[in-house]
């Protein structure tokens, strides 16, 4: 039991009379002014963008707005339980950094100072098939800290293969796999702005570095670089996967398989029937579909069909605090955050991560427990109102 919340308010208020010029922002919409400050248009639209007009990008925020909190009152929530449970293991918060790629054009540190920021936190770390550094750097920088491994599908099954293979071997825990991008969406800013950084070798990390790719190859990615992007142009993605293939994924590891993009009940009920561990209720934070249903409006939609024999995250759209009581009241057992880190680490590298990560986990619990909640794993529908508009 902990009030985390309330040790962590009260250290930025005691900085109150010896201020910190330098000190970073707590606002959500000051951390992405700041990225935008810092970030060419490139890589901060690259970030900050979604697919086609990105009315799904809005859909995901409106779909938070629609479901009000109604507190209640004299809980006793003076002791608070943030942990929770996922495929046997307990992590101190409901929280997990979510898989984005290429995290080198938003800092020189990329992935690292990410990873490290969530190590420190015990916020498990969810490393992407498209980071720029390879996936065994990664790991090795986070010691013994909790840490999953994201799988893009490769056209290519030697690739596949050998990326869950390495995952096991570098201490990842669980594999979560991306079904949501069989390929890239249609996104405005990025063709505006004619920039997709693995053609400029960024994101490819993992792809450079395997055995099974390099052997695909006429000459090394050291020898031929162009030669190793324009392979990875062709084996990235595959559009022609069904549900059963998922058999393929279990012959390759013995770790927890966790597919991400799911937004219908049937699909929801196929993951069951083909034996998945676990669901990531998700539509890329808005970036594959354009006009898709917001991930919160598909949540309780899939956990009502999943019935909690599998765990259900989510994640589109969190910012707050009050994002995440509302996921998990709405049966996600833990929420995965993207842009918000990406904009610390634009802003500020690992200390930036960790400063997002840890005011969004204190804010979680002040919420929980002024809306009369004592442990993150008893809230439930009871405590929300759906709003009409």
């Amino acid at each position: 039991m902990s009030n985390i919340g309330n040790d962590i308010q009260y250290k930025i208020y005691q900085t109150m009379f010896n201020p910190d010029p330098n000190r970073l922002p707590v606002i959500y919409e000051e951390w992405e002014a700041r990225a935008r400050e810092v970030l060419e248009d490139g890589p901060f639209y690259y970030i900050a963008g979604g697919a086609g007009g990105e009315d799904t990008m809005k859909a995901n925020l409106a779909a938070f707005d629609r479901w009000k909190i109604t507190p209640r009152m004299l809980r006793d929530v003076e002791d608070r339980d943030t942990t929770v449970e996922l495929f046997g293991k307990t992590y101190p918060f409901p929280f997990l950094q979510a898989p984005i790629g290429v995290q080198s054009i938003i800092h020189p540190e990329g992935e690292l100072a990410s990873a490290k920021a969530s190590a420190g936190m015990g916020v498990p770390y969810i490393a992407s098939s498209a980071s720029t550094k390879p996936m065994e750097e990664i790991a090795e920088a986070m010691g013994d800290a909790p840490k999953w491994f994201q799988l893009y599908w490769s056209k290519d099954p030697d690739i596949t293969a050998s990326f869950l293979q390495r995952a096991e071997n570098a201490g990842y825990s669980a594999i979560v796999v991306t079904l949501d991008t069989p390929m890239l969406a249609w996104r405005e800013n990025d063709l505006k702005n004619v920039y997709l950084p693995f053609l400029i070798g960024e994101g490819v990390g993992n792809y450079l570095s395997d055995p099974a790719f390099r052997s695909k190859l006429e000459k090394s990615p050291e020898e031929d670089p162009t030669a190793a992007i324009m392979h990875w142009t062709q084996i990235f993605g595959n559009t022609s996967l069904t549900w059963d293939d998922i058999s393929f994924l279990r012959e390759h590891t013995s770790l927890p398989i966790v597919l991400k993009g799911v937004l219908h009940p049937e699909d929801a009920q196929k993951a069951l029937e083909y034996g998945v561990d676990g669901i990531i209720v998700s539509n890329h934070g808005g970036r594959q579909v354009d006009g898709a249903l917001g991930a919160l409006e598909a949540l309780p939609i899939i956990c009502d069909s999943i019935q909690d024999q599998i765990p259900v995250l989510m994640d589109s759209g969190i910012r707050r605090g009050a994002d995440v009581v509302k996921a998990i009241a709405l049966g996600a057992k833990a929420v995965l955050v993207g842009r918000p880190c990406m904009y610390g680490l634009a802003v500020a590298g690992e200390q930036g991560v960790t400063e997002v990560l840890q005011n969004m986990i204190a804010d979680m619990d002040i919420t929980m427990a002024l809306a009369g909640g004592r442990s993150v794993s008893k809230l439930d529908k009871a405590m929300l109102t759906k709003s009409d508009r």
